[in-house]
C-alpha cells in the first residue's frame, strides 16, 4: 500500500516525519505459539540497534513486556504510557526509560499518537484489534499519514485481511476511501519498510500536495 507523507492542513501531524519512533500495539499475553514472543523480541532488537524508539502501553506482561524488554537490551529508549487503572494489572516495567501515567484510555491513545511515526500491530486481542483499526480509521479519515503496518506472525492478521477485503467486496470501502495499511510476514521486512513509507518529503513538494487537495 502506498502512504503520501505530506500530511493534509489541520490534521495531527503537519509536517514529514523521519521514522524516529515506533508505537507498537500488541497483546498483555503471549499467545498459544512461542513463535509470537520470538518475533516481538526480534522487533524489540532491531529497532534498539536502529535508534528507533518505543512508543507502547506501558506493560511488563505478554508481548509489550517481550518486545519493550527487546529494545532495551539493544540499547533502545522505551517510553510507556499506561492509564492508572491498569498499573497493576499489566504491571509497570520499571526498566523503562519515560513512564507516563495517564488518567484514562483516550488519552493513552492520544499521547501514543503524538509521540509516534509510525504504528506496528504485532497479535493481539481485542484491545490491539481497537487500537490498529482506529488508526486506519483517522488515516482514511485524512487526520493523518503516519504509516500503519501489520506484522502477521504466523498469518495472524489473514483473517482480518480477508474482512477488509470483503468490505470493499461489498461496497462499504469506496473508492476515494481507500484503507493504506503496510503488510509484514517477516520482522527483518517492517523497518525498512515504515523507512519507506515515512520517507521525508521535501517542503516545496510536500507543500505543492498541500495546495492541490485545498
Amino acid at each position: 500500500m502506498r502512504f503520501d507523507t505530506a500530511a493534509p492542513a489541520g490534521s495531527p501531524d503537519s509536517t514529514a516525519t523521519t521514522l524516529r519512533s515506533i508505537c507498537v500495539y500488541c497483546g498483555s499475553g503471549t499467545g498459544d505459539d512461542p513463535v509470537f514472543a520470538q518475533a516481538a523480541d526480534a522487533l524489540g532488537r532491531a529497532m534498539g540497534a536502529e535508534g528507533i524508539g518505543l512508543v507502547y502501553g506501558g506493560g511488563n506482561v505478554g508481548l509489550m513486556g517481550t518486545v519493550a524488554r527487546g529494545v532495551l537490551a539493544a540499547g533502545g529508549h522505551v517510553t510507556g504510557i499506561i492509564p492508572d487503572f491498569l498499573k497493576q494489572r499489566e504491571r509497570m516495567l520499571d526498566e523503562a526509560q519515560e513512564t507516563v501515567v495517564v488518567p484514562d484510555m483516550h488519552t493513552r491513545k492520544r499521547m501514543m499518537f503524538e509521540r509516534a511515526d509510525a504504528f506496528v500491530a504485532l497479535p493481539g486481542g481485542i484491545g490491539t484489534l481497537e487500537e490498529l483499526v482506529e488508526q486506519m480509521t483517522w488515516a482514511q479519515l485524512g487526520r493523518h499519514e503516519k504509516p500503519v503496518l501489520m506484522l502477521s506472525t504466523k498469518g495472524f492478521w489473514r483473517p482480518l485481511l480477508s474482512l477488509l477485503a470483503h468490505m470493499r467486496e461489498q461496497g462499504f470501502i469506496r473508492p476515494g476511501l481507500e484503507l493504506n495499511y503496510l503488510v509484514a510476514e517477516r520482522v527483518e521486512e517492517v523497518i525498512p519498510m515504515l523507512r519507506k513509507a515515512a520517507r521525508p518529503v521535501p517542503r516545496p513538494q510536500a507543500d505543492e500536495i498541500i495546495e492541490t487537495r485545498f
